[in-house]
């Protein structure tokens, strides 16, 4: 079946647990940083943010999306050649161009790319071909206390299929983790928690109107959500992203700490993440402009000094998760 038919096969039902289907664009074993003991992290694909540093830009989208690593490329053709849409070129420059509005995935140049250049990102599975992989590791979790994190972009975009993931999990008897944005609707929110045991979820910033200019959304939705989380009596570890000029600043992280101290017992810990630059090749990868090309990440002294205004308010509080 070509990715095409595949798209056409897509089901999302409540009545057919069988087809249910969702968009993963990778499956990673062996985690030991998104949850308790040794993981199996399931990425799945689409975001209604959009973060001006975002690691993993081939999750934004919940469609499969052609990435091409340019220094893999041998300059053979072939994938050209191959391409039944004439979505890929070479121009007058030498430039190697995808036509991704006439892109279909059927997979084509893949398939003919002998150096591994080009790569589709994104496969539609079932839950039970999702879990069968997760299986696969129990023993590893049934010895570290680990079990399955379901990440993204972010998950609650797929809030069927993940929902059924995680009572899926539950059944199997594993430990069940979210990495989310908490950026939904309430009732999804609520529905996806009933099967979740620990709730791994950012604060990009606390002033509503600069969350938005970084990540294209105001952040009321989902600080509530993440208060109702607590409320819940979920577990929640709660993560600050600090990024250099953008939420760096002590009275950001001061707001931060104290909105996480307010959620109470329910808080594991305060993680806060230093900036990295390990995905900015990936937006080259997929014809987009990194909007922090060039930021360095912060010297070690700055990230521990905002650790330090965290401390006052919050009683665990880690670097780098």
């Amino acid at each position: 079946m070509t990715w095409k038919e595949r798209q056409h096969s897509f089901r999302l039902s409540d009545k057919d647990n069988a087809a249910l289907t969702g968009t993963v664009f990778d499956i990673q074993r062996f985690s030991v940083h998104d949850g308790n003991g040794i993981r199996t992290l399931v990425f799945l694909k689409g975001c209604p943010l959009h973060c001006m540093w975002c690691q993993n830009p081939e999750s934004m989208s919940p469609k499969p999306e052609l990435m091409r690593l340019p220094h893999l490329c041998i300059g053979c053709g072939k994938c050209i050649e191959k391409c039944p849409e004439k979505a890929l070129s070479v121009d007058d420059s030498g430039t190697f161009v995808i036509k991704r509005e006439n892109c279909t995935y059927c997979g084509e140049c893949v398939a003919h790319c002998y150096a591994g250049s080009m790569t589709i990102v994104g496969r539609y599975m079932t839950v039970d071909e999702v879990m069968d992989e997760v299986e696969r590791d129990r023993h590893f979790y049934e010895t570290s206390n680990g079990g399955v994190t379901f990440s993204g972009g972010e998950p609650t975009m797929q809030s069927e299929f993940l929902i059924e993931c995680l009572h899926e999990a539950h059944r199997r008897g594993l430990h069940t983790a979210i990495e989310t944005c908490a950026m939904t609707t309430p009732e999804v929110f609520r529905n996806v928690l009933e099967h979740t045991d620990l709730v791994l979820t950012d604060i990009k910033h606390m002033d509503s109107r600069q969350h938005k200019l970084l990540t294209g959304a105001h952040n009321e939705q989902i600080l509530e959500n993440i208060a109702a989380a607590a409320a819940m009596g979920k577990t929640l570890r709660i993560r600050v992203p600090l990024i250099p000029g953008c939420n760096d600043s002590a009275e950001n992280i001061e707001e931060t700490a104290k909105f996480v101290a307010s959620l109470g017992s329910a808080v594991e810990s305060l993680d806060i993440l230093p900036y990295h630059r390990l995905g900015e090749p990936k937006w080259e990868q997929l014809d987009r402009t990194y909007p922090l090309l060039g930021v360095e990440p912060h010297d070690k002294m700055i990230v521990y000094s905002m650790k330090d205004v965290a401390d006052k308010y919050v009683a665990h509080v880690t670097v780098g998760g």
